[in-house]
């Protein structure tokens, strides 16, 4: 019963405090600390009689404010109370205080407390309640405190739980111990309320054995402390005894309902070769009654779907009469969960599903465009991806991070970076993760220019970068082979504390393989304090590249003596190291122990690698043999590699065949043409190598210029074969002559053919040797670098005869280390010889 209003004047002292904001949006702020003038008395002519209203209706208000969690309802109630000089009961404070604390404002409700009068042990149980709520273990500790040196207060069960609550929610076991405690001597333990929450007090703390030895000293047990039990057993991760659990109750007599029988179908769920339990529950679920349950259908739905049951998770999402957007999402993210399977109408079959929604006018979650976006994510169906895209935008789901996020990556995917740069700017970018997709997904799609100054812009937003935003940084480096960009990164990744990372070193040790470091790639790899798979396999990978063949084959036996776990990776180093040095016994007993041993199934880089051993110790026949055995005989990488070896060993009538088979199988491609045209030449074949140049105009396709490209003062210089425009062309062409000139005198008794092509004029610049970009390149390396360090040339296309042996001669009369990087391989002239022993 509501208490009636006073017709007195209020005290002075017993007023209401004004809450911490202002209570009306027209009223300025108030000073935390500020108190309201003192109302004037009931008498007086300053205030209007009507102005204060009946008890009921602010109790009406401050109910609707507490249900809806309406904290400006609540103040405006509170304001007008004040401003009415309205002086409240105990039963309206309480209200007013629950309203403040189901509002999560628990600042406003601790000065409305500290003000009241009077107080019972409703006033603080929801004082300590509140202070639970929001995860304030401490402030609800010290108000149970507090209530209990009140003497004129007496703790109940209530009290109790509230606490126990609280210090379940903080993980404090010591002090819900204590509670505990304190709630076995007053007897309030013996009731099912308190020893429930308890029980549920330890489970969140992860004390399975106190939850089992609370439970089973419980005097009294109702269906709640049966499903505790059950969900702490799940929380633990042992669905095994949390289906004995569930099997106790059904032989004790308690009613299994759908928290039950959802708890330990989610448990389940994670289980691995159980089929029997999961249709064992499944059984259950019909025998009770509640396999039309929307949340037990849902789990049962995810719990099929996340082993493999997708037949059966379609089955009973279709028998569930009243389906929802939940278990909408369940099943969609079940399709989602099937990865890279090798059939797409499987995976398409989530996207009707979807469609499904929309005929049902079910409206979609910011989960099911999550669960529908990975699902593409597995398909090439852009026209569907746009329409999904446009879905989002229409029900208002593009500002959120991670369906912008998974945006970006599919169009990544698709080769489409344009499009994942416009959701990059549409999509609020306060996470790393939103930064991380973009960058990935330019040096996805080789833009890695763009994708490291999209790191510096990072820098200046104040988000910190993650181990993954700097292994994809590492990554750019490392494509665009810039040795003090990636000394710069390096730099700030161990200032930042990332080289502690494993995923870190690994791409550090790639960056400085791809920029022919060496020796860094090997520091780092020894400084890295876990290594893993990957971090043997770069390195091993990066000695192969590099000459080091010999210190590869040694390091993985070293990686087997270990005991780490191969991967094909690891046996792809090993073939790679095999087949630059020419090691055909070697490198067919690891190819012959990576398929009996380990089981794995050779892709087309292991076969590649085969073929290109055979090839380097001149057994061109049985290469051809080995691709046409190998079941990939229609992949044009591996015919590239046999051609290499043809043209290399002087097979011209194989070579003519294998081009032949390239035309066939890449009849859109320029290297192609460019290669059968120059076999016809070889041969003396005219007529044929004019007809193949005739195609390749007729067709539109012009040949790739070979670019090269180094790092020079900070900045990257670009020389492209046969285009003498470069800023400093004159510069570089005077001293590539005077270094031509001296080798040309040292070297001039020998019978060298390459010198045959130059010093037919007297310009460097009007010769072929001049055109070669590579030389250019090093010709300014030497000019601008200092004489101690090596000069790092990359180049996109294979090198020529004459620009090797140039280089050779080049590394010899200057004393300098020369690295030339090519598509096949690193190149290292050093002393008037190369690494790759004329096999490339």
């Amino acid at each position: 019963m509501l208490p009636q209003r006073q017709r007195s004047p209020p005290e002075p002292d017993h007023r209401l405090p004004i809450p911490t904001h202002h209570a009306h949006p027209t009223q300025p702020p108030l000073p935390a600390r500020a108190r309201p003038p003192e109302a004037p008395p009931r008498g007086a002519g300053h205030r209007l009689p009507s102005l204060d209203l009946e008890p009921s209706l602010y109790a009406g208000l401050l109910r609707r404010a507490s249900r809806g969690r309406s904290l400006p309802l609540a103040r405006l109630t509170h304001s007008h109370m004040i401003r009415a000089g309205y002086r409240p009961g105990l039963f309206l404070s309480n209200n007013l205080l629950a309203a403040y604390v189901r509002c999560a404002d628990t600042r406003s409700a601790r000065l409305l407390f500290d003000g009241m009068p009077r107080r019972d042990v409703v006033t603080w149980n929801t004082l300590i309640a509140g202070y639970a709520t929001q995860g304030s273990a401490r402030s609800a500790l010290g108000a149970f405190r507090d209530a209990r040196r009140d003497g004129a207060v007496a703790v109940d069960r209530f009290t109790y739980a509230a606490v126990l609550a609280a210090c379940g929610g903080a993980g404090d076991w010591r002090s819900g111990r204590a509670a505990h405690g304190l709630a076995v001597v007053s007897g309030l333990a013996r009731t099912a309320f308190v020893s429930n929450s308890v029980i549920d007090m330890y489970a969140k703390c992860r004390m399975i054995d106190e939850v089992r030895l609370a439970f089973d000293r419980a005097e009294e047990r109702d269906e709640v402390s049966w499903n505790l039990l059950l969900s702490a057993y799940v929380r633990m991760g042992w669905p095994e005894v949390a289906a004995n659990v569930l099997v106790w109750m059904h032989r004790s007599g308690v009613e299994l309902d759908a928290f039950a029988l959802g708890g330990i179908l989610k448990a389940c769920s994670e289980l691995e070769d159980s089929e029997d339990v999961r249709r064992m529950l499944h059984g259950c679920v019909i025998k009770v009654g509640l396999d039309l349950d929307v949340f037990v259908g849902s789990t049962m739905v995810d719990m099929y779907a996340k082993n493999g049951g997708l037949e059966e998770a379609i089955k009973v999402f279709g028998s569930i009469p009243s389906q929802n957007v939940v278990i909408y999402n369940t099943m969609i993210a079940g399709f989602a969960r099937l990865g890279n399977d090798p059939c797409p109408e499987i995976r398409m079959e989530a996207v009707r599903i979807y469609s499904n929604m929309f005929r049902r006018r079910i409206r979609p979650s910011k989960f099911t465009f999550k669960s529908v976006l990975e699902v593409c994510n597995l398909t090439n169906a852009v026209r569907c991806w746009r329409q999904i895209h446009a879905h989002v935008i229409l029900f208002g789901f593009e500002d959120d991070e991670f369906i912008g996020n998974a945006l970006i990556n599919l169009y990544s995917k698709a080769r489409l970076v344009d499009d994942s740069l416009r959701c990059f700017h549409r999509t609020p970018k306060q996470e790393i993760f939103t930064w991380t997709s973009m960058i990935t997904a330019f040096v996805r799609n080789e833009h890695s220019d763009k994708a490291l100054n999209l790191f510096k812009g990072l820098r200046y937003t104040g988000v910190e970068p993650d181990q993954f935003t700097m292994s994809s940084v590492m990554n750019a480096c490392a494509d665009l082979s810039m040795p003090i960009a990636c000394e710069q990164i390096h730099c700030y990744a161990v200032k930042s504390g990332f080289d502690r990372f494993t995923l870190c070193g690994n791409s550090q040790i790639e960056m400085y393989r791809c920029t022919g470091d060496l020796k860094a790639a090997k520091k780092t790899f020894e400084r890295i304090p876990s290594l893993d798979t990957f971090s043997w396999s770069q390195m091993i990978l990066s000695y192969a590249v590099h000459g080091h063949e010999r210190e590869a084959l040694l390091l993985f036996k070293k990686m087997r003596d270990c005991s780490v776990i191969i991967n094909e990776f690891a046996f792809l180093a090993v073939l790679v190291a095999c087949s630059h040095q020419g090691l055909i016994d070697e490198g067919f007993r690891h190819y012959e122990s990576m398929v009996s041993d380990y089981s794995f199934v050779p892709d087309v880089k292991h076969i590649a690698c085969m073929v290109d051993l055979l090839g380097h110790v001149g057994k061109v026949a049985d290469a051809e043999d080995f691709i046409n055995s190998s079941g990939l005989e229609n992949d044009s990488v591996l015919w590239h590699t046999l051609l290499r070896a043809c043209r290399i060993h002087g097979d011209k009538d194989r070579g003519i065949k294998t081009g032949e088979k390239l035309m066939t199988l890449e009849p859109f491609a320029a290297s192609s043409y460019v290669m059968l045209y120059n076999l016809y030449m070889d041969a003396g074949k005219i007529s044929l190598a004019m007809r193949t140049r005739g195609q390749m105009r007729e067709r539109g396709m012009t040949k790739e210029s070979g670019v090269s490209w180094a790092e020079f003062g900070g900045s990257c210089q670009h020389f492209v074969d046969g285009d003498n425009s470069c800023s400093q062309k004159d510069a570089t062409f005077t001293r590539l002559e005077e270094l031509l000139v001296r080798v040309k005198q040292k070297t001039e008794r020998s019978s060298m053919n390459v010198w045959e092509l130059g010093f037919q004029n007297r310009k460097v610049s009007e010769n072929s040797i001049g055109k070669h970009g590579e030389l250019l390149a090093v010709a300014l390396g030497l000019s601008t670098l200092p004489n101690t360090a090596p000069v790092r040339v990359m180049k996109n296309q294979r090198m020529s005869w004459e620009g090797h042996e140039t280089l050779k001669l080049l590394s010899e009369s200057e004393n300098r280390e020369i690295i030339i990087r090519d598509p096949t391989r690193f190149h290292h002239f050093s002393q008037g010889s190369c690494s790759c022993r004329g096999y490339w």
